[in-house]
């Protein structure tokens, strides 16, 4: 038996902190389920030959899934055979494919349970279950082999370096452990609740995102209808033949009774959207508490505080990014998914809103910042909540809508300018301070924020009640 003890380094943050809860006793225990067996391929030296792959494995397949106990065997199986913390091995499978739900491929070529390319495969991969062929879209397969491939990577003695390697990025790093510790501080059900709470949470701003793209055509088609209705009566009233005069009237009757269907349908749809924003309440209610754990903010899209300030855009920097310039004026696009939870960057008051879409920005807002006195515009929202409305008074941190692409755009994500745009909002000093932590950069490297854990073979030298540090065990046959 080999006891290792993690060290957590505590960041500073600009403009403020990012909260850092510490916990005591054990966090990661690697426990097998079934005996570890020698049969399985070393972590010492890759492939030797070429694998026994099934037929078109670069194509994207479905997965039935596996219930969560299922899964759990899997990772402590994986963990107890190459010397990988379950908990390491759950949070790559479910920032990687989201628990099988979604397994790409992805725009870089990624497949599979976790997210291998299909290269590494080649060199790490392994038939864990025995079948005969080695394939990357089998949870057994591809969670032994990213246990093999950590490992081999050096994740006996630094996970931190190991899952380096598994993503070349120190926020996925970071975003890694931070959920591995979630799991390891409160267990396996963690996991699964908090998977629960995302997809219900997701869901319902999906389901409203969509639904109000339905109540949007429909009013704009009962207000085309409107507008034509008055214009025929108008044209109708100044005929100057009485048959021309009755054949316009009969037609404007007609357009008439269409833009009453029309109203119906605008009815119809925002009583459907009332029953979403009931909906997402009910899942926000759910999970905020949840949301403040340490790992739990960026998997529940929750708002993250840097001083005054609240990164507009909620997910974390897996699921959101952004450039350092725009294409033709100082302005930051922020790509995130469809439907993802937009919060008023700091308090203040909205100026401006319009639920409608307007122009170029489509949905969005305008609001100025108590404490500085600027105006902040959001563009191409696909929801803007009903209590954003001109003078409204708004908290950091509130939501004030969901990601999306109306108006002139390519692609869901927020228009985030000054107003006027006098400059661009990735060189304040308050949004690079959630690099890493909120988004990531598209064009450069996201800034290393430095080690979350550090792995230390043997006894610490820290006293045994420095909450700092965490010690774990892994069994190994």
């Amino acid at each position: 038996m080999r006891t290792l003890l993690l060290s957590i380094a505590v960041l500073a943050a600009l403009g403020g902190s990012v909260g850092v809860a510490r916990a005591s006793g054990p966090v990661f225990t690697v426990l097998p389920s079934t005996p570890a067996t020698s049969t399985f391929a070393s972590a010492e030296t890759p492939n030797s030959g070429a694998l026994v792959l099934p037929p078109a494995y670069l194509a994207p397949r479905d997965s039935a899934g596996l219930s969560f106990p299922a899964l759990h065997v899997l990772w402590q199986r994986a963990g107890a055979t190459y010397g990988i913390p379950w908990q390491v091995l759950a949070a790559i499978n479910k920032v990687e494919s989201n628990f099988g739900r979604n397994m790409g491929p992805s725009s870089a070529g990624a497949i599979g349970w976790m997210q291998f390319m299909p290269s590494t495969w080649q060199r790490w991969g392994m038939d864990a279950d025995a079948d005969g062929v080695s394939d990357p879209w089998s949870p057994h397969d591809a969670i032994l082999a990213a246990a093999r491939y950590l490992a081999a990577a050096g994740g006996h003695a630094d996970l931190s370096r190991a899952i380096f390697a598994y993503n070349h990025a120190q926020w996925y790093v970071d975003e890694i452990l931070g959920l591995a510790r979630l799991y390891g501080q409160n267990g396996v059900d963690v996991a699964f609740t908090y998977d629960r709470l995302q997809v219900n949470l997701q869901a319902a701003e999906r389901t409203i995102a969509r639904q109000n793209r339905v109540v949007v055509r429909a009013t704009l088609e009962e207000r085309r209808l409107a507008r034509r209705t008055q214009a025929m009566y108008a044209k109708a009233a100044g005929a100057p033949l009485l048959t021309d005069r009755l054949a316009l009237q009969k037609t404007a009757f007609e357009v008439d009774s269409r833009r009453a269907a029309a109203a119906g349908s605008v009815a119809a749809a925002k009583r459907k959207l009332k029953a979403a924003e009931a909906a997402l309440e009910k899942a926000r209610s759910s999970s905020w508490t949840s949301s403040f754990a340490p790992g739990g903010a960026s998997l529940l899209a929750a708002p993250l505080y840097q001083g005054d300030y609240v990164f507009p855009v909620g997910g974390g920097p897996s699921v959101v990014s952004v450039g350092h310039d725009h294409h033709d004026y100082p302005a930051a696009d922020i790509a995130a998914p469809e439907g993802a939870p937009l919060y008023a960057l700091t308090d203040g008051f909205v100026v401006d809103a319009w639920p409608m879409p307007n122009g170029n920005c489509g949905i969005g807002l305008t609001m100025r910042a108590a404490v500085d006195g600027r105006e902040w515009t959001y563009c191409h929202m696909s929801y803007e909540e009903p209590g954003i409305q001109p003078g409204v008074a708004v908290s950091a941190g509130q939501p004030v809508g969901l990601v999306g692409q109306t108006g002139h755009a390519t692609g869901p994500h927020l228009h985030l300018q000054l107003q006027p745009a006098s400059s661009y909002p990735q060189v304040e000093s308050w949004f690079q301070a959630f690099a890493g932590s909120a988004f990531r950069w598209q064009d450069a490297p996201t800034m290393d924020a430095g080690p979350v854990f550090a792995v230390i073979d043997g006894p610490s030298s820290a006293p045994s009640d420095d909450p700092s540090v965490i010690a774990f065990t892994v069994e190994r046959p």
